[in-house]
């Protein structure tokens, strides 16, 4: 059984999809979401949760706090789970039936502060190269990427407005962060 682990609806089950998600684990979300929050990336942003597939990752943020909180998931049936899933637990959330690569061309509709990225451990990593690429529009400044993927998978190629922060491994999970930090703004170090 999947859960929401924290916020309005922390405990509360969610439906998943039966083929083709691999939801986060309650263990990596709650590890991963510790993070988030302690560097003030939940409450009040707005997130969006591209690769969505179970959902867990938005519904999570949307549960913590999010100011704003849009899926995208290309699965028709995964979407409309998802869709149930929120109003089951009462989150306002956006999703969006598209693939990833196709929403991230689409103009900008608002600037995401955090950006949650689980796609399948199977996806080219010349496409997740694309999908960050075309992030750049949809992201503030300072905004933050997180990529999760399995320990074996290499390092995502990032474009050259992302500044890989760290990673950090739980099992055969591996999660990046990296900080969207437009042309003439990189920290110096």
């Amino acid at each position: 059984m999947t859960r929401i682990v924290a916020g309005s609806a922390g405990g509360r089950a969610i439906k998943v999809p039966t083929v083709h998600t691999r939801p986060t684990s309650e263990r990596v979300r709650e590890a991963m979401f510790s993070r988030l929050e302690h560097r003030g990336y939940i409450a009040d942003c707005n997130v969006l949760d591209l690769f969505a597939g179970s959902g867990a990752l938005g519904l999570e943020a949307a549960s913590r706090g999010a100011a704003h909180v849009e899926l995208v998931e290309s699965s028709r049936p995964a979407a409309q789970l998802i869709r149930q899933n929120a109003a089951n637990l009462g989150l306002d959330v956006q999703v969006h039936t598209a693939k990833a690569e196709s929403w991230v061309t689409l103009p900008p509709r608002r600037e995401f502060d955090l950006v949650l990225l689980d796609p399948p451990y199977a996806l080219e990593e010349d496409v997740l190269g694309q999908v960050l690429s075309g992030l750049m529009p949809h992201m503030a400044d300072d905004a933050l990427v997180v990529v999760e993927r399995s320990k074996r998978s290499p390092e995502p190629q990032w474009p050259d407005d992302l500044e890989l922060q760290d990673h950090r491994d739980w099992g055969d999970t591996r999660v990046w962060s990296a900080a969207h930090r437009p042309a003439g703004t990189r920290l110096e170090s």
